[in-house]
């Protein structure tokens, strides 16, 4: 009676790898490289098959802390994001986690806000819960790891650290040109926030596409995101400033697309039609771009495939391969949908 009282305990919740082997009557080593799938060792399968079912019965569970410390490998990556939310950053962490799926890591996820003192505690702690390496998304930092690192859209220059970033300077002539051939000339600007990585960057790749244009950036027309938000009501108050202003513009180049939407809103709020009086740009092209209405006109950023390279070189890196230099660019695109056209 006593034994099965044990049995059943052991049934709620897990029991260690000496409870296991005395419950079959075999050792611990035996065990452990049954469940531990180690190559080489001839066992009988009805053994190997008893092991497993028994494993499953009393719900036990090898220690991935024991193994990690004998194979001096946790197959785990910290990520660090500014925030979990819809969008830009979601897309590219899915990327990430099905590169890292594939090769059979896990993962631990931190966001922080675009707070540097929660960027350098987070990082320390990932790497100390066993992080082999860190993915940091439009994430700012100054500095190396313990560990290999990438960044994605880190935008600054330092030893040993691939930034998987995106060409800039093809998206702002992308995006100008297309809004230039269907003749606007009068285009307000959204810039994007202080603490966002990709912000400067893009801003000055806007300003280099205008002048080859020929095309005037009236500085009354532009107006700075500041608040963090990843939601359409960062592009709402903005674009209501603007039109306080009673300054007139016929088109708009938001710094993202959440920021698009929110301005669409704004301006149907406004008795604006658009694209009839307004045409809007976005920038990324996150999945709700297709289905706003109308819909969006935008420059596609891979975010998933840029996640896919940012695991792809942390994995290189923790194998030895030096394959991958300071930068790796990927190409934007341009998409045509239902936000933009010619100027009434």
């Amino acid at each position: 009676m006593a034994r099965k009282k044990e049995l059943t305990q052991h049934r709620e919740r897990p029991v260690s790898l000496k409870t296991l082997a005395d419950h079959l009557g075999l050792s611990p080593a035996t065990i452990s490289v049954v469940l531990n799938d180690v190559p080489g060792r001839s066992i009988p399968q009805t053994t190997r098959d008893r092991i497993k079912a028994a494993a499953k019965k009393l719900n036990y569970q090898p220690s991935l802390l024991a193994r990690s410390l004998r194979n001096r490998q946790t197959h785990t990556i910290g990520i660090l994001v500014p925030e979990l939310g819809e969008g830009y950053h979601t897309q590219v962490l899915s990327g990430i986690g099905d590169q890292l799926v594939q090769d059979g890591y896990f993962y631990f996820t931190a966001h922080h806000r675009h707070k540097p003192e929660l960027v350098e505690e987070y990082a320390r702690l990932l790497v100390g819960r066993g992080a082999e390496s860190l993915i940091l998304v439009d994430t700012t930092f100054d500095h190396n790891f313990p560990v290999p690192a990438v960044g994605v859209a880190a935008h600054r220059h330092i030893p040993g650290v691939t930034n998987v970033i995106l060409d800039q300077t093809k998206a702002a002539d992308l995006a100008l040109e297309h809004l230039y051939k269907l003749g606007h000339r009068s285009i307000a600007f959204m810039r994007g926030q202080p603490f966002s990585s990709d912000s400067e960057d893009r801003w000055r790749s806007i300003e280099r596409a205008a002048k080859r244009l020929g095309l005037r950036i009236d500085k009354s027309l532009v107006v700075q995101l500041d608040r963090d938000l990843t939601t359409p009501e960062l592009g709402y108050p903005v674009v209501q400033q603007l039109l306080a202003a009673r300054k007139r513009f016929t088109a708009l180049f938001s710094f993202n697309d959440v920021a698009a939407i929110g301005a669409i809103r704004a301006l149907r709020d406004a008795n604006l039609r658009v694209p009839e009086d307004v045409s809007v740009m976005g920038f990324d092209d996150v999945h709700a771009a297709a289905f706003t209405t109308p819909s969006l006109t935008t420059i596609r950023q891979p975010l998933e495939d840029m996640g896919r390279i940012a695991a792809r070189i942390a994995l290189s890196r923790l194998r030895g391969e030096e394959k991958y230099g300071d930068e790796v660019a990927v190409e934007p695109c341009l998409i045509v949908r239902e936000s933009t056209r010619e100027p009434s």
